[in-house]
């Protein structure tokens, strides 16, 4: 039996159950929602010792099914009550913010990690398995559902490009800056702030920073994304465990040093750096308490830490002609409050700081998926033989 206990999300209530899956590098995030509530939630760690059975994150599909399928079984959840499953976006281009179903094309590419080797790659496919098998159990028990066949969808894919011509544009014409950015809680924080201020329609123009283990910082205006940064490829601030954007000649004489592999290097950047090659740790409490016990390493390099962040949305204002309306702070780290201090002094004259601290990917989803449900949202398809976004050539 599924207990209905009424765990409110910001959705207005809608008819329809709806499961939403995202992984993440080391857990599997779930969701159950009945009629707009959120039933039951569970963020499922995986154990290192688990994850390092595997030689390649594509090789976790299984594991990682499994335990979707655990849950399900564990909170009562059958094949006659999933109407629709939504997942997170994985690593595939071009594309742009909104929802798309799960076609073979994205397979395909997610499959081949054409776009970068991420455990969101598994989201969408652990969720079209699911929903075929939950559309061949009801076929063959003769149940009918009342939306139909159930059907996998993602919405706001981290890649997803809307970004301005000159935004675009790098340094060599092999450098052109591609869009990686926490897409899906980014949007929905503004989501948020406009029904926070009353706001009708999407008719603002607000910097969205998200600090967690990737830091991105991403311009929108309304409710395009215009700027942001590629959290996972060596573009913007560092951060507790990444590189971030750093100086070409060092890091040639890195690659070329005979110390590091290919592999090594990008572990070093994207897992071994920011506070985990100070300090050991990509805690950013224990750091802060380093630097109140007088660790001056410590307190210095927060001090760097914000500041990094805070030019970066420096930056994106200067793509507007600091014309913002507000700047908005979320992800895990905007529970710090000596962080978001530190952004607020160094930012605030641009626009006013506001702060959700945490993530809302699971509601956003299922914002999205409740929006399909009852035929309010418009639903694109994936194509892998889209051309890329050319800043050089009028769209």
């Amino acid at each position: 039996m599924i207990n209905l206990s009424e765990k409110e999300t910001n959705m207005t209530r809608q008819k329809g159950r709806l499961l939403a899956i995202d992984t993440g590098s080391t857990s599997t995030k779930i969701g159950y929602f009945v009629d707009g509530v959120l039933v039951f939630e569970e963020n499922l760690v995986h154990k290192a010792d688990d994850l390092a059975r595997f030689k390649d994150v594509m090789e976790q599909d299984k594991l990682r099914r499994d335990d979707v399928r655990t849950f399900m079984r564990s909170k009562g959840i059958h094949a006659q009550n999933i109407d629709i499953i939504m997942a997170r976006g994985g690593l595939f281009a071009p594309v742009v913010t909104g929802v798309y179903s799960v076609n073979e094309d994205m397979r395909e590419v997610l499959m081949s990690c054409k776009y970068g080797r991420h455990a969101c790659n598994l989201s969408a496919i652990i969720a079209d398995d699911l929903a075929k098998e939950v559309t061949r159990k009801n076929n063959a028990r003769g149940v009918s559902m009342p939306f139909g066949a159930c059907r996998a969808y993602i919405a706001d894919p981290p890649m997803a490009d809307e970004m301005l011509p000159e935004c675009r544009v790098g340094g060599l014409p092999e450098f052109q800056r591609r869009a990686f950015f926490h897409a899906l809680n980014s949007r929905a924080v503004v989501r948020h702030y406009l029904k926070d201020h009353g706001h009708s329609e999407n008719d603002i123009t607000a910097i969205v920073a998200h600090i967690g283990g990737g830091i991105t910082v991403t311009l929108h205006r309304n409710g395009k994304v215009i700027d942001t940064n590629n959290g996972v490829g060596g573009d913007g601030p560092f951060t507790p465990e990444r590189v971030g954007s750093c100086p070409g000649f060092q890091l040639i004489d890195l690659c070329f040093s005979g110390e590091y592999t290919k592999s090594e290097l990008k572990k070093k950047l994207m897992g071994h750096g920011g506070a985990v090659a100070f300090f050991g740790t990509n805690d950013l409490k224990e750091i802060v308490h380093r630097g109140e016990e007088g660790d001056i390493r410590a307190k210095v390099w927060m001090e760097a830490f914000i500041l990094n962040i805070a030019k970066y949305i420096a930056s994106e204002a200067a793509d507007v002609c600091g014309k913002v309306d507000v700047i908005l702070l979320t992800g895990g780290g905007a529970y710090g409050q000596n962080i978001v201090e530190g952004i607020r002094r160094r930012v605030e004259f641009i626009a006013p700081v506001e702060v959700y601290p945490g993530e809302f990917e699971l509601q956003s989803l299922a914002e999205h998926g409740f929006d399909i449900l009852s035929s309010k949202a418009t639903i694109l398809a994936y194509d892998k033989n889209a051309p890329e976004p050319d800043p050089f050539v009028s769209q």
